[in-house]
């Protein structure tokens, strides 16, 4: 067989500025250029969504909610009533919840999701 030819499929609603944007950073990766950036996300929520990914992998290792905020958040050791109070907590059970959410099919929205400019 000869060379094969790679298609892109631009749909002409919406979606297609997503999709031009994706193949752009697809077509510079694949010929060695810079790779411009994924304007769907800030800087703060791909942070954020790490942080999740961390928690949740904590979890499921079996750390405890206040061990993942140690290494997370960088708390000290603290007592159980300074812990029930604790922001670090509140933040730590927010990153949980958020990251089970994503693993149970939320991440797909990270696909369609695009930032308003």
């Amino acid at each position: 067989m000869g060379d094969a030819i790679a298609v892109a499929v631009v749909p002409l609603s919406l979606a297609g500025f997503d999709r031009i944007e994706a193949i752009q950073r697809f077509l510079s990766a694949l010929h060695g250029r810079a790779i411009p950036p994924d304007t769907r996300l800030t800087r703060q929520q791909r942070a954020r969504l790490r942080r999740m990914l961390r928690a949740f992998d904590g979890h499921r290792a079996g750390a405890t909610q206040q061990e993942i905020a140690r290494v997370l958040l960088n708390t000290g050791r603290l007592e159980r009533d300074e812990w029930q109070a604790s922001s670090a907590r509140h933040a730590i059970k927010a990153l949980l919840r958020d990251a089970r959410s994503m693993v149970a099919g939320g991440y797909r929205k990270l696909l369609r999701h695009r930032r308003p400019r």
